[in-house]
């Protein structure tokens, strides 16, 4: 599978979804958002980072350059699509994903490991994984906290769309394990196809093993391979 991964200006996790994805034996190339997505697309990643410096609002900036038209047309073909941390802003404010990702309840930015618990097993991001499991993956933002309507929310969770939830070590959510403040301990869900989804964790730092840490994220990037 050739992955397209998407730079604006401002991204800064771009090389590293690249490497992680060349560890896992996928071919990946970074893409300048205004040259528009290559003709041998078949995966995308919306990166982490700071597009257009997060004024207005994070990934509002981002969501409204050309490429993301090509991306939801991508996604609705059935192109696989995953946005990560700001990446994961953009594609909220694309519509590609419901809910929006706003400022932390700490106010502050926060880097940090955190553990996730997988709600669903049986989709592209999640097939490595059993229902239940519990993985560490490390964030780094100050933008995200899952806000969702009430009513959207309850249809979020009764369609089954939620993808992680912020969970302790032994995989119970609570307030005391949600880092940002989310909804619901709302860490990653899907759009309204299974083969696209945003979070705000980083598995590509949780990927490479030479980075001496855990390497639990692979599994969700695995979804190309």
């Amino acid at each position: 599978m050739t992955v397209s991964v998407i730079q604006f200006g401002g991204s800064n996790c771009d090389r590293d979804a690249v490497r992680a994805l060349d560890h896992i034996g996928v071919d990946a190339e970074r893409v300048w958002h205004e040259d528009g997505l290559p003709a041998d697309t078949e995966g995308i990643v919306i990166p982490g980072g700071f597009s257009y410096g997060d004024y207005l609002r994070a990934g509002a900036m981002a969501a409204r350059s050309p490429i993301m038209d090509e991306v939801r047309d991508a996604a609705d073909d059935g192109v696989p699509v995953i946005g990560v941390c700001n990446g994961a802003q953009i594609g909220s404010e694309s519509g590609l994903t419901p809910g929006a990702f706003t400022t932390n309840a700490s106010a502050r930015f926060q880097c940090e490991p955190v553990h996730l618990r997988v709600e669903r097993a049986d989709t592209p991001w999640t097939a490595a994984y059993d229902e239940g499991d519990v993985i560490e993956v490390p964030i780094a933002h100050g933008e995200g906290r899952f806000e969702i309507s009430e009513a959207a929310h309850a249809d979020l969770v009764a369609d089954d769309r939620v993808l992680f939830r912020y969970c302790d070590a032994d995989g119970n959510v609570t307030d005391a394990a949600n880092p940002n403040g989310s909804t619901d301990n709302v860490a990653g869900v899907l759009g309204e196809r299974e083969s696209v989804a945003v979070l705000m964790p980083h598995p590509e730092r949780a990927t490479l093993p030479d980075l001496g840490r855990s390497t639990d994220g692979a599994g969700i990037l695995e979804a190309f391979a």
